[in-house]
Parts: C-alpha cells; sequence; structure tokens
C-alpha cells in the first residue's frame, strides 16, 4: 500500500514538474503572464517596414530584419522565395519544383495579414502611402501607409525590341516558366513519334534554341545535355540522334567569368555532338523558329530567351532618379534619389548604386538585404551608418557532363572538382533545412532511376 502511495506521489510530482516547464516555455499569449506582456507589447509604436518583392533583396531583408522594432509588411504577386540558381535544373527533372521554393509565411509574421498577394502600382511618397493591386481578384485596389518603404521588385528579360519574342518564346526566371519548358519538351519528344511526322518536322521539334550565353543560358543548355546523355538515350532511343542544342550568344559566352574559364566552357560546348555555339544576333522570332542577323533561319521547337534585363513596369512608371538602363538609382546607403522623404530604399536588380555600379546578381541583392537591416537597427540607435560595400565572394557555373567552373578571388578552377563545390555551395544556400534535405534527394533519386518525364 506505501510503494503504491509512493508510486503516485512521484506521478503527480513528475506531472506537475512537466506542467511547470511547459507553461514556463510556451510562447506568449498562452498564461496569464504572458498575456499581460502581450498587452504591454501591443501598446509598443513600431515602424511599419513594407517590402515589395520576395527575390533575393527582398526575402534577404525579411529574414533579417528586427522584427522587435518593425511592423514587416510584405508585398508580392508571387508568395515564395524561389532559389534561381537551381532553376535550370527542374526544366528537365533534374530537380522537382518544390525543392526549390521556401513559403515566405515559414519566416514568421506578426499577423496574418501582413503579408499581401498583391502587385504595387504607385507610390505617394510625401503621403507615404502604397497603392497596390490585388492578383487574386480583379480590379481590387487598396493602399498602405508606410513609415520606410524597401523596393526590391527584380527585373524583366530584355527583349531588346526583338519582334516575336512575346509571342513565340519562354523566358527563364520564374517557377511557371521552367515548367512551362519541361512541358514543351517533353511534348515535342512525345509528338515527334507520331504517326505521319516527317524527319524534317520532327528535327524541328527536337531542336532547341538558347538566346543568350549569360550563367542561366549555359546552364539550361547543360541541363539539356545531361538530359540527352542520361535519359533521352534511355527513354526515347529513336529519338536520341535527332536533339540539337543551339546557343546563340553575340559576344562571349559567361563573360563575367575570366578568359581562360570563358575558353574551357567554350571548348566543353563546342566538343558536343548535338550541341553547337552560334555567334549572332537573333532578329526575329517566329512559331517554327529563329531568324539570325545575316538571314540565317533556324528551325526549332523551342525557344528559350535569356539575354539581359529590363526595369518592370512598376518601376518605369516611378517619378524617381534612374540611370540609362531604367533601374532606381540610389545613394551608397540604398536611399532613392529624388525621394526628398529619404524613407525609400531600393535594392537588387531593380536599383542602382550612383557611381558605384554592381552586377545584377542573388550575391548583391542578398548582401544589399542583410546591409540595410544593419543600416536600419545604426539609424535607430542614432549611430554612423557606413555605406554599403560589396565583396565578391565569385562565381559558379554549371556545364554539364559533372563538370562546372570555378571563379572566385582565390581560385580559378574546372571540371569535377569545380562541379563539387558548385554542388556544394548551392546546398549550404539554399533558404532553408527543409530545401537543403529535398534537393539532395532529388539529385540521388536522378541519379539512381533517372529524371521525372512526367507531363502534366
Amino acid at each position: 500500500m506505501t510503494g503504491h502511495l509512493t508510486r503516485r506521489l512521484l506521478f503527480f510530482r513528475y506531472m506537475s514538474s512537466i506542467y511547470t516547464f511547459q507553461t514556463q516555455n510556451l510562447p506568449r499569449g498562452f498564461n496569464s503572464s504572458s498575456n499581460k506582456q502581450a498587452s504591454i507589447n501591443s501598446t509598443v509604436q513600431r515602424e511599419k517596414l513594407v517590402i515589395l518583392g520576395t527575390g533575393w533583396g527582398g526575402y534577404s531583408v525579411l529574414r533579417n530584419v528586427n522584427k522587435k522594432h518593425y511592423d514587416v509588411i510584405v508585398v508580392s504577386p508571387r508568395n515564395h522565395f524561389l532559389f534561381t540558381p537551381l532553376l535550370a535544373s527542374t526544366t528537365v527533372g533534374t530537380l522537382e519544383f518544390r525543392s526549390i521554393i521556401e513559403p515566405v509565411r515559414n519566416t514568421g509574421f506578426r499577423k496574418t495579414d501582413h503579408f499581401h498577394l498583391s502587385e504595387a502600382i504607385g507610390i505617394d511618397a510625401k503621403e507615404k502611402t502604397l497603392e497596390c493591386q490585388s492578383v487574386l481578384t480583379l480590379g481590387k485596389a487598396y493602399k498602405i501607409k508606410y513609415d520606410k518603404l524597401i523596393v526590391a521588385v527584380g527585373a524583366l528579360s530584355n527583349t531588346f525590341g526583338v519582334p516575336g519574342v512575346y509571342e513565340h518564346t519562354s523566358f527563364l526566371k520564374e517557377i511557371a516558366d521552367a515548367r512551362n519548358i519541361r512541358n514543351r519538351i517533353l511534348s515535342n519528344f512525345e509528338l515527334a513519334l507520331h504517326p505521319g511526322i516527317s524527319l524534317e518536322e520532327r528535327k524541328r521539334l527536337l531542336h532547341i534554341v538558347i538566346v543568350g550565353g549569360g550563367p542561366t543560358g549555359v546552364e539550361f543548355g547543360a541541363e539539356l545535355y545531361d538530359f540527352l546523355r542520361e535519359d533521352v538515350s534511355r527513354l526515347y532511343s529513336e529519338e536520341k540522334d535527332l536533339m540539337a542544342v543551339s546557343l546563340i550568344e553575340a559576344n562571349k559566352i559567361l563573360s563575367s567569368f575570366s578568359e581562360g574559364l570563358q575558353a574551357y566552357a567554350v571548348k566543353k560546348i563546342q566538343s558536343r555532338k548535338q550541341m553547337k555555339l552560334v555567334q549572332s544576333h537573333v532578329t526575329e522570332v517566329h512559331e517554327d523558329g529563329v531568324k539570325l542577323s545575316d538571314g540565317t533561319f533556324l528551325p526549332c521547337g523551342i525557344v528559350v530567351w535569356s539575354t539581359g534585363l529590363a526595369p518592370r513596369p512598376f518601376v518605369k512608371m516611378l517619378d524617381f532618379d534612374k540611370n540609362p538602363s531604367g533601374q532606381l538609382l540610389t545613394d551608397d546607403k540604398l536611399r532613392v534619389l529624388g525621394d526628398e522623404t529619404n524613407s525609400i530604399y531600393a535594392l537588387g536588380d531593380c536599383a542602382d548604386i550612383q557611381g558605384n555600379s554592381l552586377p545584377c546578381t542573388a550575391q548583391v541583392a542578398e548582401r544589399q538585404g542583410k546591409y540595410l537591416c544593419e543600416s536600419l537597427e545604426c539609424s535607430r540607435k542614432g549611430e554612423n551608418v557606413k555605406p554599403f560595400v560589396f565583396k565578391n565572394m565569385g562565381m559558379l557555373a554549371y556545364l554539364g557532363s559533372y563538370k562546372a567552373l570555378t571563379d572566385t578571388p582565390g581560385v580559378k578552377a574546372q571540371g569535377f572538382h569545380s562541379w563539387l563545390l558548385w554542388r556544394s555551395a548551392y546546398l549550404t544556400r539554399l533558404g532553408s533545412w527543409r530545401l537543403r534535405m529535398q534537393v539532395p534527394i532529388d539529385w540521388t533519386k536522378t541519379l539512381l532511376f533517372g529524371r521525372d518525364t512526367s507531363r502534366f
């Protein structure tokens, strides 16, 4: 009897200790004392910080800003962050689409309505008001007040006024673009097997043209080459010799890399039987091919356009200082020039620092986002805000066949070891541990079972 009572006493003490531990570690709002604290916090006047965009710059601010001192509101037509360096890998099924996107709500908002699935359509700088347009309900417009506004809306692909680009090409900037390209490639392979399709038409359907020899274009070409070598030969054996890829670049491919690495990339591309490097301009794009500056017409089944950047319509309509490319000009503290209130900042591809132009890369935008969070804290504390200084950590590019380029201040390398570095570096830079687990699983599945060629 005594032993039974002793066990009951120990049980109640154990349960009591668990209850005490849980109540001490519950989030605010779950007990009376925390309710009092939450009530006190609700009276604190925080500045309203509005972020436009969920790309590298805007997402960097969202993750690093001190939310104790700001009510952070995000306005964006997409509700996720996209890890763009691996976007090309999704076009042929090396990675799955959801493996490289992270929902922005996972970062945590003070209130659920602090994220708006909308796009900005106007700014009243004097009144500190942002006008928004819902992407879900046509004609639904509203205004948001702000204390500080961060413009990080990115940029569009530059068409250079070439006729037919918008009608007949695919861009490669968003998940929807990658999915469209993936479906087009698979549809063309299946269509080329239909009865009554001539050999000439089959060759056209299986010819893929890439316009632009920057990292995006080259890496997309690399993924296509791996797809051809590892999966087309297995799944579409009758078509493996008909598939062809043409990479069109008027100047040098990978122009931001060192000359030695550029030469290595050119050599690798030209050594591949079914890949062709064309040095020319595209003057017209048609439904069934592209016309070059020398008059040559290249029949093809799909054109992927990846050439330079152009400002978004929202940036074009803003009445602030801009550079000749249409980017918003800022000072060395990322404040928009022409804004008399000094409350609007711009970063990433949509902005340019006056007297210190930087490349439009994810690395620059991410660093600017972190810097801006630090400068806001310094300003809030009344400390001196230092100018933004960018230190280039280098660049990586995948060439296909388990080979890549490494161009850093201390290392210039190419080949298999650079491929290992390429994968390791990108794996560590993914936005969350969920993605860091999911991407290696996709890589392993591709290695063991091949790419997923489902059309959906």
